[in-house]
C-alpha cells in the first residue's frame, strides 16, 4: 500500500508535470518562460521537476506567462492540498486527542453549510458523552496516543454548539448500519440514538437515514465533511484527507446529492432510529 507521505509526494510531482505541459503547449522554453515570469531559468527547472513547490504568485504568474490565466486557480488548490492532503492520525494524535479536537473549532464555527456523510459513526457533533467517550477510548487505545480521553470528549462536545449557536446550516445523512453498530453499551446506544431524535427538530438540520434497502446510485463511502462548498475532509484509517481542488469537491457534492436521493427524512427516519432503539432490547 502505498503511504499517505508517498502519495502526498505524487501529489506533487502530478502538479509539477502539469505545469510542464502548460508550458509545452505554449509553446516556448523554460528559459522564456523565466524571462516573462521574471525569475531564473534554473527555478522554472526545480519547479517542473518537482524539487521546489511553487507559491500561488508563481503559479499564477507561470500560467499568464504561458497565456492560460484561467488554469491558475485549480493549480493552487491541488499546490495547497499536495502538502496537507494525506495527514497521518499518528502525527495529527501523537500528544492525545484532545487538541485534536480543538483544532477543529474555527473551521467549524466558520462555515455555514455543513454536508456530512457518515457511514461507520454518529456524526462528531450529534456524539453523547456517553457514544464519544467510548468511541475516543477505542481510537486511543487502537492508536496508542496518550490517554486524554475525558478532556477529548468534553472538547468534542463543546465543539458541538455550532449545532445550535450561529448561522450553521447542516445537511446530514448517515447510513442505517451506524444505528445498529454497537458502540458502547446498550444503554450508551440507546441515550445515543435517543438523542438523534432530539436534535432532528433543530431548524438548523437535516438529518437523512440511507435505508439498507435502498437502490444504490452511490455505494457506501467513507466518512466526509464538506464545508461551504469549498473543501472536504475525508477520514480513513491511517490518514486524515483534506481536498480543496474544486473538481474533486464538486465530486463529493455529487456523491452527497446522489446518496440524499435514496435517504429517507422525517417521520420516516425516526420510524428507523425507533427501531434500532428497540432493538437494543
Amino acid at each position: 500500500m502505498t503511504s499517505p507521505s508517498s502519495k502526498a509526494q505524487e501529489a506533487r510531482e502530478s502538479l509539477a508535470a502539469r505545469l510542464r505541459e502548460i508550458r509545452l503547449d505554449a509553446g516556448i522554453t523554460g528559459r522564456e518562460l523565466a524571462v516573462r515570469c521574471g525569475w531564473s531559468e534554473s527555478k522554472s527547472s526545480r519547479i517542473e521537476h518537482a524539487k521546489t513547490p511553487p507559491s500561488d504568485a508563481d503559479i499564477k504568474a507561470w500560467c499568464k506567462a504561458c497565456g492560460t490565466p484561467g488554469n491558475a486557480d485549480d493549480l493552487i488548490a491541488a499546490n495547497r492540498q499536495a502538502d496537507s492532503m494525506y495527514v497521518q492520525w499518528k502525527r495529527l494524535q501523537r500528544t492525545g486527542l484532545r487538541r485534536l479536537q480543538e483544532s477543529g473549532v474555527p473551521l467549524y464555527e466558520q462555515t455555514q453549510q455543513f454536508h456530512v456523510y457518515c457511514s461507520n459513526v454518529v456524526p462528531g457533533f450529534f456524539q453523547t458523552p456517553g457514544y464519544a467517550t467510548a468511541l475516543l477510548t477505542s481510537i486511543a487505545r487502537f492508536r496508542g496516543t496518550p490517554d486524554d480521553v475525558s478532556d477529548a470528549v468534553t472538547a468534542r462536545v463543546n465543539r458541538s454548539h455550532v449545532i445550535r449557536e450561529g448561522d450553521h446550516r447542516f445537511a446530514v445523512l448517515v447510513e442505517e448500519s451506524v444505528l445498529r453498530y454497537r458502540i458502547g453499551s446498550a444503554e450508551t446506544m440507546a441515550a445515543q440514538l435517543g438523542h438523534l431524535l432530539s436534535v432532528m427538530a433543530l431548524p438548523s438540520i437535516s438529518l437523512g437515514i440511507i435505508p439498507f434497502t435502498a437502490p444504490r446510485q452511490a455505494w457506501p463511502l467513507e466518512t466526509f465533511t464538506i464545508f461551504d462548498g469549498q473543501r472536504v475532509h475525508v477520514e480513513t484509517l491511517s490518514a486524515a484527507i483534506k481536498e480543496t481542488q474544486p473538481s474533486d469537491v464538486a465530486l463529493y457534492l455529487k456523491a452527497f446529492g446522489n446518496l440524499a436521493e435514496v435517504a429517507f427524512y422525517g417521520s420516516t427516519a425516526r420510524t428507523l432510529i425507533t427501531s434500532a432503539i428497540n432493538a437494543l432490547g
